[in-house]
């Protein structure tokens, strides 16, 4: 009979039992006010007319192509020079929304958002089904919400909280499939979760991780329905990636695979993880036992290796163009983990069959344990309380969060008066670290709106390294300029026709941010164009270049020094 944690805490002394109910309170106000505070910045960003986050433009474009039945994985050396390298399944969930509201960011936002919360009670119900503790299950999943990394790139037009939400919930209809005792419930159940596992990997690329760990999983606790399931999986997969290859003449394969081989900067993942650690260590901690013990007292189970999967995976976060988003399916098993962990300590539920390690291990702590669980009933708690100071994150103006900020001693550290607990107090942050969280603001969409003025003021193209501008003033967007860098990077890339329109100066306007462009297309731009002014929107500075005056002919000049 499994014991529950209102068990152990009627044997614990009355004092001990109201601290644990305390510190069990606090940890939920502090990760319910950290949700709150996600709300908040989410509504903030659905309403944001323009690009937050650089290449949320680009994400609307797709799915506004997918919406008008094309592909976006065009040829980059024809105009207007175009193509995405993120496989379809995000853009086409989003696609009918733009039947019925045309372009925009908010629904591709509020999806993400929405992924998140969907993920965050997957994760609630998987600690709950197999630890029977609502409210560490409920903690578990706010934790998810709570991490800075899920908050502020879960409500952004990306896709890739859509491929953890796909991931979690493949995971979780894995986990116990192969002990159902009805066949055709079993088949079902294993059919459904690959087919989730395929949409995570249509939606992102990184899900190949999950896929590995579930295949994995399969095998050991079933070699032979593993290697039949992992071939049905494998040729449905192929059949679709070779479909959709041929049905862009070879473009899927060069934009989304090809190109997708960026340089690696170890300096960047070590920092990564450094402050993954830093900020999730509460919580990585007790997952990591929690794998110990079922290597060497229980059998693994899908989520340990999942987790190790996803850690491992997370080096990755050192690549061009990646950052602390790829630590995403790892923070979310280790949520999973760390309550599983909490759910076995509080109901006393561990088991340790004998072996060496419970002989020289064990064994000898076996007279302390009335005293373990009653320090379990204080630990536990604190370490979600403590947790939820590590992730801390808040704006620290307005009439709610200024004065908690002040009674916090929190002083801001980012843009528009926002506090990051990932960043130092100067502001300084890991690289890699994506640079947003905070709230916009009227300015913010005043200057936006300042910029497509000045694009719809411009005959003829323009060429913006934000999509959103273009959109709102009616132009074609032109380039996605990080893709056209990596595959310069990767020498898959001659830009003649893009060049060309720079060196002619057909570009009434072009308007830069982070300047991702290869070399050559920033070359040509210095040579033709020049600034003449520059407008800050969202702390970003957004450059106005353009077309340099004819320079004089020669002739003009020897005439005018020639005499007569």
């Amino acid at each position: 009979m499994t014991r529950t944690a209102t068990t152990q805490t009627d044997r614990a002394a009355p004092s001990l039992i109201t601290l644990n109910r305390i510190l069990m309170a606090a940890a939920l106000v502090i990760l319910i006010g950290l949700l709150g505070v996600y709300v908040v910045y989410a509504s903030n960003l659905i309403q944001f007319p323009f690009d937050y986050d650089q290449g949320e433009g680009f994400e609307l474009v797709d799915t506004i192509l997918f919406s008008q039945g094309q592909w976006p994985y065009l040829d980059t050396e024809i105009y207007p020079f175009y193509s995405s390298n993120y496989p379809p399944l995000f853009h086409v969930i989003a696609a009918p929304f733009v039947w019925l509201f045309g372009p925009g960011y908010a629904y591709g936002r509020l999806l993400g958002f929405l992924g998140t919360l969907v993920t965050a009670t997957a994760i609630g119900y998987a600690v709950y089904r197999d630890g029977q503790q609502r409210l560490i299950a409920i903690l578990s999943g706010l934790a998810f919400l709570a991490s800075n990394t899920i908050y502020h790139i879960g409500p952004l037009f990306r896709q890739h909280m859509t491929m953890v939400m796909f991931e979690m919930l493949a995971v979780l209809v894995l986990a116990h499939a192969n002990e159902l005792g009805n066949p055709q419930q079993r088949r079902s159940r294993l059919v459904l979760g690959l087919v989730l596992i395929l949409a995570a990997g249509y939606t992102k690329q990184l899900a190949y991780a999950t896929a590995i760990a579930a295949l994995a999983f399969l095998f050991i606790r079933n070699p032979r329905r593993g290697i039949l399931y992992g071939l049905g999986f494998g040729l449905v997969g192929a059949a679709i990636f070779v479909g959709i290859n041929v049905a862009t003449n070879g473009q899927w394969w060069l934009q989304t695979i090809t190109a997708n081989v960026n340089t690696f900067y170890p300096h960047q993942t070590v920092g990564l993880f450094q402050l993954w650690f830093g900020l999730h260590g509460f919580l990585i901690v007790p997952a990591v036992l929690y794998i110990v013990y079922e290597f060497y007292f229980d059998r693994i189970s899908i989520y340990s290796l999942w987790w190790m999967v996803a850690v491992a995976n997370s080096i990755l976060s050192g690549k061009w163009g990646a950052g602390d988003s790829y630590f995403a399916t790892a923070i979310a098993a280790t949520c999973v983990l760390s309550g599983l962990f909490a759910a076995r300590t509080l109901n006393r539920r561990w088991q340790f069959p004998p072996n060496y390690l419970t002989r020289r291990v064990i064994d000898p702590l076996r007279p302390l344990a009335p005293a373990l669980a009653s320090a379990a009933l204080i630990i536990i708690p604190l370490l979600y309380v403590g947790y939820g100071r590590a992730v801390l994150h808040m704006p620290t103006t307005g009439p709610v969060f200024e004065p908690l900020a002040n009674a916090l001693n929190i002083h801001p550290n980012a843009q528009n008066g926002f506090y990051d607990s990932a960043r130092q107090q100067d502001g300084s942050f890991s690289g890699g670290y994506a640079d947003i969280g905070h709230l916009t603001t009227q300015g913010d969409i005043e200057a936006g709106y300042a910029i497509v003025d000045l694009i719809k003021a411009v005959d003829g193209p323009v060429l913006s390294e934000e999509a959103g501008f273009n959109l709102l003033a009616g132009k074609d967007v032109i380039t996605n300029p990080t893709q056209l860098l990596n595959l310069a990077n990767n020498s898959l890339y001659d830009g003649d026709a893009l060049l060309s329109m720079i060196e002619d100066r057909t570009f009434g306007l072009i308007v830069l941010r982070a300047q991702f462009y290869p070399v050559p297309v920033l070359q040509a731009i210095g040579r033709n164009y020049t600034q003449t002014e520059s407008i800050r929107m969202n702390g970003f500075e957004y450059l106005m270049l353009r077309p340099q005056p004819p320079q004089s002919m020669d002739s003009d000049t020897e005439d005018s020094n020639g005499g007569g």
